[in-house]
Parts: C-alpha cells; structure tokens; sequence
C-alpha cells in the first residue's frame, strides 16, 4: 500500500474491463495508432434525488496518470488469456506496444470539491485513441465512488448544522480500497475526522475514537470499566454509555467524570449507540448539566443519515457530535453515482476535429459533442448559471443558454457577471501540470463552493434545478447531427 492509499500495485493498467484492451487491440491490429480522440466524463443525475455533486478523486485519479504502464507480470498475463479456440487473443507485437505504452495524453479536470452538475464534464481526456480508451474503466471507478461518497458527506454535514461529524464506516465498507477511498471523500466532504486509522496517516485526516460495547463487557460492572479506560486514557474519556441501561451509563459516566476532575482531567463525554435518540440526548445533558458537566459531548451513532439527523434536530437532540458509519461509507440509498465516459471528437493525424455523437432511444443517454468546458456565472456572490461550450467551435459570443432537454428554456446571465472557467489543465502531453494541493485545502473549497449555491438547490426534498444549458452554436451542433444521424423519418418505422 502506497501513501495516497489507492494503489496496492505500482500501476493500476490491469484495473479495466476486458474490452477496453480488446478495443485497444482493435485499433492496433487495424492500423489506427495516429487516432486522436477526445473524451468527456460526466454523470446524468445528481445522487440522492439531490440538487448538486461535489466532484472528487481527482489526486487518485492523477496518480493513475503518473503510474500509468504495463509491468512485465501485466504483460505476462495478458498473453495467458485465450480465445474461444484456446489461442491467445493478443498478439505478441501488441504486447510489447502495450509494454512500451506511456502517458501523453492532455488532461482537464474540474478541481476536487467543486459544485457539479448533470451533463458537465468533470474530466476531459484528449490524446491517441487507444491511451484514451485504456483509461475509461479506472477513471470512472475512481471518480464515481469519491464524488459520491463526497456528497453523501456534505448532505449529512449540512443536516448536522455545523455540529462535528466523524466518520467511521470503515467495517462496512466496500473492501479496503473502498474504505480508504470512502474516508478521503467523507472527509472533503465535510466530515471533520475518521475512526480510520489507515487513511488518517495516508491523507493526514484527524482520528477519533475511544471504545466498544466490549471493552464494558470485559468487566464486572460498568463502573469498573469507565473507571479503568479513564486511568488508561484520561485525555480521551467518551464513555459508550448504552450496554445496559443508556441513562444508568450516564450516571456511571458523571461519577468517573468526578473522578478524573480530581485528577485534572475533564470528562469528554458520552455516546449514544442506540434507542431513542432524542429522549435519551435531552435526559443525558440534564443528568451532565446537573452534575456540573455542561461542555461534555454527547455523540450520537446507529444507522445515522441527512435524513435521521435531520428529523433528530427537529425533535430537539441535545447532540453535537455526529458518528455516522454505514450510510455514509457505502453511499446509502444509492449505489453508484452513475458516470459515464463518452467519445465526443475524433481526428486522423494533421487533420481537423470531427465531432462525434452517441444517440440512443433514451434521451437522457444522447452526448454531446465536442471539447467541452463549463463557464460558471457568478453575481453578487451567488452561482446563477452554467454555460456548456465547444471549444472545436470558438468562444461563446452570447452569455445566454439553451436547455438541451427542452428548448424553450432559455436564460440570458444578468450583465456584471464573474465567470469561472471550471476544467482546468490537469496534464499537458503526459505530464502533471495541476498544482498539488492539501486535503485540507479541498475540504475548504468544497465548503466555499456550496455557499456560491441557492438554499433551494442544496435542500433534501425536491431541490431547485440549478440552470445548465448549452451554448447557441453547440446547441444547434448537437441537433443538426441528431438529425443527420437520425435520417429524420426513422421514428415512422414500424
């Protein structure tokens, strides 16, 4: 396990789907080497019937870059693999072009803990065909779970209401890569500390924790073992109150809390694993105030998501510490984000861009073409508008957009706007170009980022629709080439 904690290997060129490297073949075996494309990566619905996706992975997905390479034990490997006829499926030539294969394609990415939405491009990867094509499956693993999980944080950070939220997901997680990956993003997305020691030490991620059910279990009495974790750890004292009799535990803890008072120590407080949550937080700080215990914690756990927490404030908890563990480390409700990798130009050697688009029976899996960027329209500190364009197309001339789903919407950017440009240059022929920037420093932007936002998008409950459109001359570009594509008269076959 490498620092960054993502890659147990040097290279992640194995971690695909067996048809990206049959395509790669594909364009080997039929001479289309030269091939340039250009691909965008983007997702079609925000997570959560949500109104926004904070974008995340990008460090992982850039170490991908930096590594990129087939090893000798890669290529072995794959000249293992056998046809339906028992023979190789790869040739040797293309096993040595695969072991000689480096990087040198032009990344641009949204930056880490940026607000998203439907249909942008997060990444935009231009360069030879087959390289392209290669980095589709370990890009969208990467990028999909993180943003996902990031999410998940920020809309359980914001049920919250800035009480501390510690994540600690990592025994339900998806494997260990899962985990590490889930810890990161959580923490990006709001969370304030993990019980993950592994990725606290890989990402300098502050970690919390204290003790189990069974560490209480180990004793006689409850007593006894409040008492003799305070003596082994008096800086550290949260007591998990809830193994017999939740309000009994509380008790227990203001006595050992006196106890280490007298030693110059404070009580830090208790948790709540189970029950009624609300009840027993309100009862709990009567019984802490009351013995004069007024700034321990009460840190609440089981099951938690936006939406328990929501209603948990609403009912009056007098909790301030949030541990939330499985609903967030998994992303429950929703299993993935969704994104996609789409193909959306393609040139032969020393000649012109040609737009490419991928039509479908569903309307929401129909591209768009083209070198994507997003420009963001900013006034008076609030983001009121985003405008997809082509770059193969020149500059927008008009700061107005067109619905792609239904064009009668159309909204003109009020006058004075700022405008951010969000794909930035990630990678330039191969090489890192972006500056590294801390966990800390994303975890911030992410945070500043939803301020920029209406309250209505960032509600649980049927979030507004932020404005995303196209720009006049891609919006016209797309329809002209769904209707050529189309013939126009094939909806009237039978």
């Amino acid at each position: 396990m490498n620092r960054t904690g993502i890659n147990p290997e040097p290279s992640l060129a194995l971690l695909t789907d067996l048809y990206q490297l049959t395509m790669a073949y594909g364009y080997w075996k039929t001479g289309n080497l030269e091939k340039e494309g250009i691909f965008n990566l983007f997702f079609r619905k925000n997570p959560f019937d949500g109104g926004f996706t904070l974008a995340c992975g990008l460090a992982s997905a850039i170490e991908l870059f930096e590594k990129f390479g087939f090893s000798p034990s890669d290529i072995d490997y794959l000249g293992s693999i056998c046809g339906n006829n028992g023979k190789p499926i790869f040739e040797k030539g293309f096993l040595q072009y695969l072991a000689d294969l480096r990087f040198t394609c032009d990344v641009d990415a949204v930056p880490e803990g940026s607000v998203i939405f439907p249909n942008e491009p997060m990444l935009r990867i231009r360069g030879p065909l087959i390289q392209c094509q290669l980095l589709e499956t370990p890009l969208l693993n990467i990028i999909n779970f993180q943003s996902l999980i990031a999410t998940k944080a920020a809309r359980i950070c914001k049920a919250a209401q800035g009480d501390p939220v510690m994540e600690f997901g990592l025994r339900r997680a998806q494997g260990v890569n899962g985990a590490i990956s889930a810890s990161r993003a959580a923490y990006i997305g709001g969370c304030s500390s993990t019980s993950n020691v592994l990725a606290g030490s890989l990402y300098d991620i502050p970690v919390k924790g204290t003790h189990a059910h069974s560490w209480v279990m180990s004793f006689n009495s409850e007593e006894e073992a409040f008492r003799e974790y305070s003596l082994a750890m008096p800086n550290n004292s949260l007591f998990l109150v809830d193994t017999y009799d939740t309000l009994e535990g509380v008790k227990n803890a203001v006595k050992i809390g006196k106890e280490l008072r007298d030693k110059g120590f404070e009580l830090t407080g208790i948790r709540l694993d189970s029950g009624d949550l609300a009840y027993l937080s309100i009862e709990a700080r009567k019984i802490l105030d009351a013995a004069g215990f007024a700034k321990a914690i009460i840190c609440a756990s089981n099951d938690l998501d936006e939406h328990i927490i929501t209603s948990l404030k609403q009912q009056g908890a007098r909790i301030n510490l949030w541990g939330v563990g499985t609903r967030l480390a998994t992303g429950h409700d929703q299993g993935a984000l969704g994104g996609v990798y789409k193909l959306v130009a393609l040139r032969d050697p020393e000649k012109p861009w040609q737009h490419r688009i991928k039509l479908s029976e569903q309307k929401i899996k129909i591209t768009t073409p083209g070198e994507l960027q997003i420009r963001r329209y900013i006034y008076a500190g609030e983001a009121k508008g985003d405008m997809i364009f082509d770059l193969l197309s020149g500059m927008p001339e008009h700061d107005f957009i067109i619905d792609p789903e239904d064009h009668t919407r159309r909204k003109t950017m009020p006058g004075k706007c700022e405008t951010v440009e969000l794909l930035q240059p990630t990678a330039r022929s191969g090489k890192i170009v972006a500056e590294k920037i801390s966990i800390h420093k994303i975890r911030e932007r992410a945070a500043s980022e939803q301020t920029l936002f209406h309250e209505g998008i960032r509600r649980f409950v049927n979030p507004h629709v932020y404005p995303v459109g196209l720009e006049e001359k891609l919006f016209a570009l797309k329809n002209r080439m769904i209707l050529e594509n189309r013939k126009i008269h094939d909806w009237q076959k039978p």
